[in-house]
């Protein structure tokens, strides 16, 4: 059993999806969020589209960096994240505007104060207000907050997201189809409207890059930090301390925690751009989240063998934790981006503008892959230690 599991997590959250088998799967059976039709006002042009998400986990190390160094502004990433979770997915069915959200903060008031709940809350609408400036208009709904302290040790910071979008402009991914090569588009570095280097490690695979990573101190200092029935071979295994600090080519030496920490970067004014420049050659989009490399699989419109061959530099943080757990590549790739975070799949004429489209916004871009015809499916990873195979 992997390290991932013992923790009582899942990348490919099988259980989840047993319990929800039964549910009405929406309109478009591989598109990356249910769509459903307009229930709202009844046209058969539109659709309505509701998504819930969050910053998972990655509150416990906001939670864990505020205690040790009493800064406040981590709070603010998490706001991020559980947007960025949110709009993320919602991008790679073609929506980028005029959407609603309603925040969900669960917390432990004898932990989490007013003022973190303030840093949170405002992150959030100011990181509306940046979108905006690239014309993606999300509508702060308002929420609840609820103080559970028998429920939450901490902080759970979630949301949800509504949106009523026309039909002829999804992405469905039915377009999908052999020839098409796959876009990658970086999760590291620093986008021109990001304010320092992004880590590109999102928000999956925060339990076990916790765990892994950081060393037995925090288990002792701060045991509302994890499940006391884990046994102690999994909890904070690893050799580092938040504040310590790792080598980033071209940005110097980055605490830590802060690498942990970075805010997950959004695509939206990357993907508003594709679509209003590119909507047609479109032919689908994966965020890489829960499942990394391996998320693709489950929107496929049929059988194919999907050859990513190119893929990016393994980022820092990545190597840190697999230096730290001692993980092998295959639970690696299924686990975290490892580098990329979102896909487009497009005929080969179409990549290089798209490329360039990311470069303009700082945004590291390349071919990873391609689609071949096969009659069965399965995922070809081709990494620095060699080729990893998928089966499904």
């Amino acid at each position: 059993m992997s390290l991932y599991a013992q923790r009582g997590v899942s990348a490919q959250k099988e259980e989840v999806h047993a319990a929800i088998q039964k549910l009405d799967q929406g309109l478009y059976a591989h598109a990356f969020c249910k769509i459903y039709p307009d229930f709202l006002c009844g046209d058969n042009n539109w659709v309505n589209i509701m998504h819930a998400d969050g910053a998972g986990t990655k509150s416990i190390l906001a939670y864990l960096y505020w205690k040790e160094t009493g800064d406040l502004s981590v709070w603010e990433g998490i706001a991020k994240d559980a947007v960025a979770m949110n709009i993320d997915d919602l991008l790679c069915v073609g929506v980028t505007d005029n959407i609603l959200f309603s925040s969900t903060i669960d917390r432990n008031k004898l932990r989490i104060p007013g003022e973190v709940l303030q840093a949170v809350i405002n992150g959030t609408q100011t990181f509306f207000d940046q979108l905006k400036q690239y014309g993606v208009n999300i509508h702060y709904l308002g929420g609840e907050t609820a103080d559970v302290g028998d429920v939450v040790r901490t902080i759970a910071v979630n949301g949800t997201m509504t949106s009523r979008w026309p039909k002829n402009k999804l992405i469905t991914n039915e377009k999908i189809t052999a020839g098409d090569v796959i876009v990658g588009f970086g999760s590291a570095g620093k986008a021109v409207y990001e304010s320092e280097y992004n880590s590109g490690l999102g928000s999956n695979g925060l339990t076990s890059a916790r765990h892994d990573v950081l060393e037995k101190y925090y288990a002792s200092q701060y045991p509302e930090t994890f499940e006391p029935q884990l046994s102690d071979a999994v909890v904070y295994i690893g050799k580092n301390k938040m504040t310590e600090r790792l080598a980033v080519a071209g940005f110097g030496e980055l605490e830590i925690g802060k690498l942990l920490l970075s805010p997950t970067r959004t695509y939206a004014p990357l993907v508003k751009q594709l679509l209003d420049h590119h909507f047609d050659a479109i032919h689908g989009m994966i965020h890489c989240s829960g499942g990394g490399q391996t998320k693709c699989m489950k929107y496929l419109p049929g059988s194919f063998k999907v050859v990513k061959d190119w893929l990016f530099e393994i980022p820092p943080i990545f190597n840190l934790i697999r230096e730290n757990s001692g993980a092998d590549m295959r639970e690696m790739y299924q686990v975290f981006n490892m580098g990329h975070r979102l896909e487009v799949f497009t005929p080969q004429a179409s990549a290089q503008s798209m490329i360039d489209l990311a470069s303009a916004l700082g945004i590291e871009a390349k071919i990873v892959g391609r689609m071949e015809a096969a009659a069965v499916s399965s995922l070809h990873l081709h990494t620095t230690e060699g080729e990893i195979v998928y089966e499904y």
